[in-house]
Formats: structure tokens, C-alpha cells, sequence
């Protein structure tokens, strides 16, 4: 018998009733993707999570009452968190950089083709961040800047093995599971096994604070 994938599961928070509904309509007719509940402040996320399981979860920034840092991060602290997409119309260096600390692992702008939320909802679902490239870029020479970071970087950097070193360097580029694999001439399992002893040994959450844990230490 053909096994028979379950569709990933999305919550969106938001305080815009409008939004909640445009992204339900756009996303809730998708292939493989259901659109499962809604919150409207990050102060009602943890009981939509209990009650809904979601795998992906489209988070607003400003809200009245718990903003969508804080309510990240508590998804983040979870047994089995979901993954996060900070969906907003404030890009400043400050709200990327604490989105991307917080845990998430997507930041996009409301004005986001909705083929490319789509694609974000699938590929953050299975490990892969998403960052529009001038964000990335901006961030990252922001960051860069901080010494005391550079220093940080570098001494977690030392407890990972050559080959975990890598990979993180791999990771920081942009590359996907199967092109590490080809690049470093290794198994996707063994990247797969690489990549989560990374998050391990360095008390990360996922590849986009690996990445940007290698541009702090000034490897890519």
C-alpha cells in the first residue's frame, strides 16, 4: 500500500483579521498544505499550538498584547516545535536579527508573491530557511560589525569536528541537504546526521542560526 503523507499543518497569527483571511484563502486550497488554525496576538499562540498541532506557523510581528519575538520563542522552547515564518511589513535590521535569534526560520515582507509563501511554507517545513537575499545580505553585514560576536562565533565554532566545520560553512552559503552531500561527497543521511549533531553540540534550533553563527565568525 502507497504511504499517504499527511498535509503540513499551518497556523497563522495575526492581528489583521483581513490577513488572517487572505492567507487562509491563499493557502488553504494548496496541495499538501492545511490551513488547520489562527490566533490573533502572540498571547493566544501557545494554547492554538496545543490545540492544533501545527508543523508551520505564519507569524506576525506587532500585536497588542505578546509580539511575534516572544511568541517564537516560546514555540521555540517547545518539546517539538513548529517551524515559524515571520510574515511582516517591518523589515528593520533589529526585527530580522531578533526574529532569527528567536528561532525562525523565514522572514518575509506581506507584499511576498503568493507562490513564494508557498514555497516558504514547504521549504522551512523541512529544514530550510528562507530569506530574501537583500535581507540576508544586510543582516549579515550588520552582524558582522560586532567583535564580541566574531569572538562568541569562533569559540562554539571549536567544539565541531573538521568535517562538522564543513558543513556549517556549507550551511552558511545557502546550500541545500542534497548539495552538501554532492559537494562534500557524503551520504544525505550523513548530512542529515551532521547537520542535527551541529544543532546539538552548539544549542542551536535550526540551519538559518548555523548560517548565521558562520558569517559571526567570519567564515562565509
Amino acid at each position: 500500500m502507497a504511504e499517504v503523507t499527511r498535509p503540513l499543518r499551518v497556523l497563522i497569527v495575526d492581528d489583521d483579521a483581513l490577513v488572517r483571511a487572505g492567507l487562509w484563502m491563499m493557502l488553504d486550497g494548496i496541495h499538501g498544505i492545511a490551513v488547520v488554525g489562527e490566533a490573533a496576538d502572540g498571547a493566544e499562540v501557545p494554547a492554538a499550538a496545543d490545540a492544533h498541532s501545527p508543523d508551520v506557523v505564519l507569524m506576525d510581528l506587532r500585536m497588542p498584547r505578546v509580539d511575534g519575538i516572544a511568541a517564537t520563542r516560546a514555540l521555540r522552547r517547545r518539546p517539538h516545535p513548529p517551524e515559524v515564518i515571520v510574515l511582516t511589513t517591518f523589515d528593520t535590521d533589529e526585527n530580522i536579527l531578533h526574529a532569527l535569534r528567536a528561532g525562525a526560520g523565514g522572514f518575509l515582507l506581506k507584499d511576498t508573491p503568493p507562490a513564494r509563501i508557498v514555497q516558504a511554507v514547504r521549504l522551512v517545513a523541512a529544514g530550510e530557511p528562507i530569506l530574501s537575499p537583500q535581507i540576508t545580505r544586510r543582516l549579515m553585514d550588520r552582524v558582522a560589525t560586532h567583535a564580541d560576536a566574531y569572538q562568541r562565533a569562533r569559540a562554539a565554532l571549536a567544539v565541531l569536528s573538521p568535517r562538522e566545520q564543513q558543513v556549517v560553512l556549507a550551511v552558511a552559503k545557502g546550500r541545500a541537504n542534497a548539495e552538501i552531500a554532492a559537494e562534500l561527497f557524503m551520504s544525505l543521511a550523513t548530512v542529515k546526521a551532521h547537520v542535527s549533531a551541529i544543532l546539538g553540540k552548539l544549542g542551536l534550533d535550526n540551519r538559518t542560526q548555523i548560517a548565521l553563527l558562520a558569517h559571526d565568525a567570519g567564515l562565509a
